[in-house]
């Protein structure tokens, strides 16, 4: 085994005695099971740690992840995590947090293959193509793909509030916000997006669901 794997293990090892020298029962209670108000959907990209970030602890926050924390309406893998936390866990609160710097957004922007990623990325152009006229607008690269990365986490959070399962848990007047954050990786520091929804009332009423 590599050095690197053996020093994991250690790792673990000293994280547990940590947590129990702090408090012999922490892990007895994570036992009993979890009961999680927020659902993280967030990045894969390793610098953007969901329960560090906002300083919680295991049993926390339910987290869901993929390349450029997109929320795609055929993703069975993203629809079953959503169902299991807004049905199951009855969480209150849903944060789409994106970040700066996204490989996948800024692959999006431009036409370089990539491998079976491409196919993934191809979500985040369409986001592209909806806003062609604000992005293209900006003339400053960097400031062009900060924005980009800031409008595709507004979509997400408005793409989830399309899917049945978060429309149903409204229907059936479930407790349930929607946030769109981002990231700073170079500074450490979210910030909020201003875009938050409670109601279906909120979506065009072409996407709206009756029961």
């Amino acid at each position: 085994m590599s050095e690197l794997y053996d020093q994991l293990i250690e790792n673990n090892k000293k994280w547990v005695e940590n947590k129990l020298e702090l408090d012999p029962d922490f892990f007895a209670r994570l036992a009993e099971g979890q009961q999680p108000p927020l659902l993280w959907i967030g990045c894969a990209d390793s610098r953007v740690p969901a329960n560090e970030i906002i300083g919680a602890q295991p049993g926390e926050v339910f987290v869901h992840r993929n390349i450029a924390n997109m929320v795609v309406h055929s993703d069975m893998n993203m629809l079953s995590v959503l169902d299991y936390a807004v049905n199951v866990l009855k969480i209150k609160h849903i944060i789409v947090c994106g970040h700066y710097g996204c490989g996948g957004v800024k692959a999006a922007m431009g036409n370089q293959t990539i491998g079976l990623i491409d196919n993934w990325i191809r979500h985040i152009k369409d986001v592209y193509r909806l806003n062609k006229k604000e992005l293209d607008g900006i003339a400053n690269e960097d400031e062009k793909f900060d924005r980009f990365v800031e409008i595709n986490v507004k979509e997400q959070v408005f793409d989830l509030a399309k899917t049945s399962i978060v429309q149903n848990a409204w229907h059936n007047d479930q407790e349930l916000y929607l946030h769109g954050w981002v990231y700073g990786v170079g500074s450490g520091i979210v910030k909020d997006l201003g875009v938050n929804v409670s109601s279906e009332k909120q979506l065009d009423e072409v996407y709206q669901l009756n029961f």
